[in-house]
């Protein structure tokens, strides 16, 4: 039987023939509307042609109840925004006990202890998943994602728990505390490495004991390599200072959990993170949790709560008025002018700009991957009208640039369709929705979503 071979210019089914691309330049060239667009985005780019007018014209950075009167910080470039976030809500009772008009409780501390359990944790959960395939999904997972910036509100929360605070000028800032790209990959290289030598042990018939030796020698070179690039965690400390109106006042030696105990007014332990996940596979008033999402293995598991929008927003406005900022994260990105500070779901009329329509929902953008959370900021006020909220003041982590001097204003039409998260008091909670969180939470996969913050 003769094998003839395929022509060379043989047209696949489903593939673009010479016909569809001159029917589609065809169409695009008899707009003129498209040319006008092309004219436009080719020089200026989306985000300036699509901005929407109006709503920039009708957006203000004004609110009835107001709470920040301080400076914004700068994560700079860092994935650190839960850190920042989480630090920026406990100075504002710090500052008011201390009397001072400005203070930063040190964001590259517990960003060291964060890196060391990551360390550990993404280590265990290695020595944990030994006996699956390297193409398993999970361990695929973990080996992709050991040891990112990124966290969730109860990691947060073990951190200050097991190691403390100390104030920004015990330990500052350093290059790769601000820059953390070039660590992070010295740290991925020595764990993936470790990963490599502890599966080949495991499967070579070590056991459990001998592996976490194992570990612990791998920690040593993880802790050397943490405190050349982000100096060694003090163990005490001396604080002093002068307030806001030039009384000078001295603590003495202090351990950083001592400082944390005398200068964190909130009740850490009094807060949960609730949800709000619109997909059809995710029941309202459950409890969720991820899997391998975590930090201190000895700490709280991440833990949330699903709850309806308007419940959410409902806690947030009553703890902004009650004068308490409010933790919260978000995808950030999507609809969002930087320059000007502002999110509002209309701030770019894409839908203009390309004659199409953007019609993926809350729900179906999580499904897709179109949406995912990736950013944790704290709200500091909320404009009122008629007991609902009209727009939301933000005070973010990326310096004094952008927006107000670092804070920017959201829309509450934003606030529904891209917030996904806050931390909020079990007490504001209806007694039902306490109840909820005894229950079993539901276990995601490590690739879920919900976890994407930690990333």
């Amino acid at each position: 039987m003769e094998n003839h071979p395929t022509h060379p210019h043989a047209q696949a089914a489903g593939s673009l023939t010479t016909d569809d691309l001159h029917r589609l330049r065809t169409d695009f060239d008899a707009k003129p509307a498209y040319r006008l667009a092309q004219n436009a985005v080719t020089q200026v780019g989306i985000k300036q042609a699509s901005l929407n007018r109006a709503v920039v014209t009708t957006t203000d950075h004004t609110f009835s109840h107001l709470l920040d009167d301080w400076k914004a910080t700068d994560q700079k470039n860092s994935g650190r925004c839960w850190l920042f976030a989480g630090l920026n809500l406990l100075r504002v009772g710090a500052m008011k006990k201390m009397n001072l008009k400005e203070f930063e409780f040190s964001q590259n501390y517990i960003f060291f202890w964060d890196k060391l359990e990551r360390a550990n944790y993404f280590l265990e959960s290695i020595i944990a998943t030994a006996s699956r395939p390297l193409d398993d999904r999970a361990v695929a997972f973990l080996l992709s994602r050991p040891l990112d910036d990124g966290g969730q509100w109860n990691m947060f929360v073990n951190l200050v728990h097991k190691y403390g605070l100390v104030p920004k000028s015990v330990m500052p800032e350093t290059d790769s505390s601000s820059n953390t790209g070039p660590m992070n990959e010295m740290l991925l290289g020595q764990l993936r490495q470790a990963a490599c030598q502890l599966r080949q042990s495991a499967q070579a018939g070590a056991d459990l004991p001998a592996l976490r030796q194992a570990k612990d020698s791998v920690l040593a070179v993880i802790h050397r390599i943490l405190c050349i690039h982000l100096g060694t965690p003090p163990v005490n400390f001396d604080w002093q200072w002068m307030d806001k109106d030039r009384a000078f006042h001295r603590d003495g030696l202090l351990t950083p959990r001592q400082f944390a105990e005398k200068y964190v007014t909130l009740a850490l332990d009094d807060y949960v993170c609730v949800v709000h996940d619109p997909r059809p596979t995710s029941p309202m008033d459950r409890t969720y949790t991820v899997e391998f999402l975590g930090n201190v293995i000895d700490g709280g598991r991440v833990l949330y709560l699903n709850v309806a929008m308007p419940l959410i927003k409902q806690i947030a406005m009553q703890t902004i008025m009650d004068g308490q900022p409010v933790w919260f994260g978000c995808d950030v990105d999507k609809m969002m002018r930087q320059d000007l500070g502002l999110w509002d779901t209309r701030a770019f009329d894409y839908a203009g700009v390309y004659d199409t329509s953007f019609t993926l929902d809350k729900a179906q953008r999580l499904l897709y991957h179109h949406s995912l959370m990736t950013h944790a900021m704290l709200f500091t006020g909320v404009d009122v009208v008629d007991h609902r909220p009209r727009r939301w003041r933000v005070e973010n982590s990326w310096g004094k640039d952008d927006g107000r001097k670092g804070f920017f204003v959201m829309n509450d039409s934003w606030f529904d369709e891209y917030v996904f998260e806050a931390a909020v008091r079990q007490s504001a909670l209806p007694s039902a929705l306490q109840a909820a969180l005894a229950q079993a939470p539901i276990v995601l996969p490590p690739w879920d979503p919900m976890g994407a913050l930690a990333g």
